[in-house]
């Protein structure tokens, strides 16, 4: 039984719970089947869609689609903000409820889709924390090759910074994935969606460096042909991964909350900052909607109204 049956035997809930519980299997299946979307999207929404179910059967006594209303959905929402739901989760439930309604609006279903002037919430945007460049060299020069397995976890933080990839997408990294030639790494992203990643050369000479020294010795019988292994021989985890980047920047001696994702948003925003197209960027960190990459314009201006500040004599 996959993740996403188990998912939907759980959330089988007894007849005066169950809101089209028939529609929202149908949903998911179109989701998984038409859209290709990933198992994780399709677990959450099966959650998102269930979960009003409930609600509306046991506060609205509604078991039809066609009993649900604008005013009914805006007062859910209300009721789940109440129960200190985040503007970001309320914003995912928004979004499932407002492809679910116009998938049965177009089956016919429902006559009118309620969820059609649902706003989204807006959500507040931070942005995000970065390391400059010199912070970067220091972190990488500090890792010691000739520590135990000092070659592994400099290739595999020269690689989140060379291709910025998610922490997901460097545990799942393969070696049939890997190009040496053309210097491309081929990754999984949201979604399932496949991209090649350029990687630069220092990353390949660490790379070259961990493959023929000390990768061959963490190789077990049953080890797979994941890039980085761990002291079994089984794949690193994100869990593990996370710790390694963690003890290293500690070891370097920098002050900042240095995480994985911290090199990815280093990595963009570095290369806006030294000229790279948005939408060249956008392709690499695999970004779905250009609006998600944009916030690095923001990141590089806030660095230039600070050199600005810095430098510039009436500033």
């Amino acid at each position: 039984m996959s993740v996403l049956q188990r998912v939907w035997h759980v959330a089988r809930l007894p007849l005066q719970y169950c809101l089209v519980e028939n529609a929202i299997d149908s949903f998911i299946r179109f989701l998984a089947v038409e859209r290709g979307l990933s198992e994780n999207y399709q677990v959450s929404t099966q959650r998102s869609l269930t979960d009003f179910a409930q609600w509306c059967a046991t506060s609205k006594k509604i078991d039809n689609p066609r009993g649900v209303t604008l005013p009914v959905i805006s007062e859910y929402l209300a009721d789940r903000k109440r129960g200190g739901l985040s503007a970001s989760s309320i914003k995912l439930i928004v979004v499932a409820l407002k492809i679910f309604f116009r998938f049965l609006a177009a089956k016919g279903t429902i006559e009118w889709d309620p969820a059609e002037a649902l706003a989204l919430p807006r959500i507040e945007r931070y942005l995000p924390e970065t390391l400059n460049e010199l912070q970067v060299e220091q972190f990488l020069e500090s890792i010691d090759l000739k520590a135990v397995h000092g070659l592994r976890d400099r290739a595999m933080i020269e690689l989140l910074y060379a291709s910025g990839l998610r922490i997901s997408e460097l545990a799942n990294a393969r070696l049939e994935n890997f190009n040496f030639e053309e210097r491309v790494v081929r990754v999984t992203g949201k979604g399932n969606k496949t991209r090649l990643v350029p990687v630069g050369r220092k990353a390949c000479e660490a790379l070259a460096a961990y493959l023929s020294v000390e990768r061959p010795k963490l190789v077990k019988p049953r080890s797979s042909s994941e890039i980085f292994l761990s002291e079994r021989g089984s794949k690193l985890t994100t869990a593990r991964i996370w710790q390694i980047v963690k003890k290293h920047a500690r070891h370097a001696g920098l002050e900042k909350n240095v995480y994985p994702h911290l090199l990815r948003h280093s990595f963009a925003t570095h290369l806006l900052g030294n000229g790279a197209d948005l939408r060249i960027i956008q392709e690499m960190l695999g970004h779905a909607d250009i609006s998600t990459t944009q916030v690095y314009t923001h990141v590089d201006q806030q660095r230039l109204k600070a050199v600005h500040r810095q430098f510039h004599p009436r500033a």
